[in-house]
């Protein structure tokens, strides 16, 4: 395979100056690279490269932004997007809406990171090739008209190209290691590979007369919902008017081993057919390595904050007697140091639990604990809680529960306690000197509307759609000193109880965050 020209960007030094010395190692030569993605599009401008890679963060110009003006640029060139772990749903949105050939996570592993540099100029090299075979045909079409009296001539010259590249695609197709599925707009399956055939266990033959969704099932309960729709509303989930979707978080059954396997499928929409009928042809991607290599990744990092909590707790405990004199009198100075200390650790045990939480919710090992209790009790427990934390800020804090005081609900009573204070926390530490707030709940359709309604500085619309993700702190435009959990488990503990949470909010005046627990209402005390 002949090597190609790369263009990488990104605003990190250190990372272009690894990347540059890594492709010198494999023999990449004509490589170039930037820190900052205007420069990188002027020097695209008069240059074409066969890879483009690309930071997703990047100031002045996101990885999205830069991408999509290089798609314009070099349509058929192959783009990768480098993203950070928590970063992964950005990236997704960058590969549906421009459709990049891959996304890598930093730091990127190095075999991994050179195999699809060569995939991705490869893939470049075989779509230049298409676009000339087109263009070859198209002069072929002039010329047959030109030379009518050579017709027979000319059209066995040009089938015997035809089949020799018929073959080759036959055999592409035929010895991929990837599934090939050919389906129409309604799931039925048309035609699939061997590579299909092994990864779910049935014929050819066979899979033709079933459809996708009997093969292909999610976890997803947004998606299962709709399991009867059509293919695109359903596996695909994306709008109809795009021409490429790419599926993740879906599994294929194997029927002779039972083994779930999961998978993640990349849709084209077929163009160039004489009849009506919408088809697609999907890659399927066996991603069952990389399902292990997270779960094993996220197993060792909830082993080391557990075990990170020991000797925090220790630390803390020992700071609390050195405060409080059990250990001797201590000068003011030293009580303000280590108060300071102990305030430290305690952020830090704060963070490790946090992390903890995260982890057992993610991999399904916290189970709710459900019982039925007096929700106006539990509210007014965290109000009465928090108050003192409003008076110190000088603002107005108020209650209103507009619903029978026994009132009585089914669910986790430490975990909704846990999304109630962080929501009335969250609004304290954002709302200004002398603002205000208002906590308001109500009984709606047998379930608990609650909500937290400030007019602190508010949420800028742009920053909203990441509040409820993983280590997102509100804004983009300041970082606060918070873990970017909070929010992130209070929709897990709301989404995990069958519930919604979710927020309005504008800058300057403020913001109201809600959640709603529905059939939640067990009953009301006689």
């Amino acid at each position: 395979m002949s090597l190609g020209k790369i263009v990488y960007v990104d605003d990190e030094k250190i990372l272009t100056s690894t990347f540059s010395t890594l492709m010198k190692i494999e023999g990449f030569k004509d490589v170039a690279v930037f820190n900052n993605p205007i420069e990188a599009l002027d020097y695209l401008k008069d240059n074409t490269p066969d890879l483009i890679i690309s930071d997703f963060l990047m100031p002045e110009m996101n990885g999205l932004e830069f991408l999509r003006e290089a798609k314009k640029l070099y349509p058929e060139v192959s783009m990768i997007i480098l993203t950070a772990y928590a970063d992964k749903e950005n990236a997704i949105k960058t590969i549906n809406e421009i459709g990049v050939y891959k996304y890598i996570e930093k730091p990127w592993d190095n075999d991994d990171l050179i195999m699809n540099i060569k995939n991705g100029i490869e893939r470049s090299h075989l779509l230049a090739d298409l676009r000339e075979k087109i263009s070859e045909l198209e002069k072929a079409k002039q010329q047959l008209q030109e030379y009518s009296d050579k017709l027979e001539i000319i059209v066995a010259e040009r089938t015997k190209e035809l089949t020799i590249a018929n073959k080759k695609l036959s055999g592409i197709i035929n010895y991929c290691a990837d599934g090939i599925i050919i389906i129409d707009a309604k799931g039925n399956i048309e035609q699939v590979n061997p590579a299909c055939e092994n990864m779910v266990g049935l014929s050819a033959d066979a899979l033709t007369k079933m459809k996708i969704q009997e093969i292909a099932y999610t976890d997803n309960p947004v998606l299962n919902k709709s399991q009867k729709s059509s293919v695109k509303s359903t596996i695909l989930g994306l709008s109809c008017e795009k021409s490429e979707f790419l599926v993740r978080d879906l599994y294929i059954k194997n029927v002779v081993t039972e083994e779930a396997i999961p998978v993640e499928i990349n849709f084209a929409a077929l163009s160039g057919d004489d009849t009506d009928i919408e088809r697609f042809v999907g890659v399927i991607r066996n991603f069952s390595i990389q399902k292990e290599t997270e779960r094993l990744r996220d197993d060792f990092i909830a082993t080391l904050t557990h075990d990170l909590r020991t000797p925090l707790l220790a630390a803390i405990q020992t700071l609390k007697f050195f405060i409080d004199g059990s250990l001797g009198e201590l000068k003011d100075q030293q009580k303000v140091l280590l108060s300071t200390m102990l305030q430290s650790n305690e952020d830090l045990l704060g963070l490790v639990n946090a992390l903890l939480e995260v982890y057992r919710f993610e991999s399904g090992k916290l189970s709710l604990c459900k019982t039925v209790f007096n929700i106006k009790d539990l509210i007014k427990q965290c109000y009465d809680e928090l108050e003192p934390l409003s008076q110190k800020k000088e603002i107005s804090f108020e209650l209103q529960c507009d619903f029978d005081d026994e009132i009585l609900i089914d669910a986790d009573r430490a975990e909704i306690k846990r999304v109630i204070t962080n929501l009335c926390g969250n609004a304290i530490n954002y709302t200004n000197k002398g603002g205000k707030i208002e906590i308001i709940a109500k009984i709606v359709s047998n379930g608990l509307l609650f909500s937290v309604v400030d007019n602190g500085n508010g949420i800028p619309k742009e920053d909203i759609p990441n509040l409820f993700m993983r280590f997102s702190q509100g804004t983009g435009k300041k970082r606060s000193t918070g873990t970017g959990l909070g929010l992130y488990l209070s929709r897990q503990i709301i989404e995990a109880h069958g519930g919604k949470i979710w927020v309005e909010s504008k800058v300057n005046k403020g913001s109201e965050f809600s959640f709603l627990l529905t059939d939640s209402v067990a009953k009301s005390r006689v």
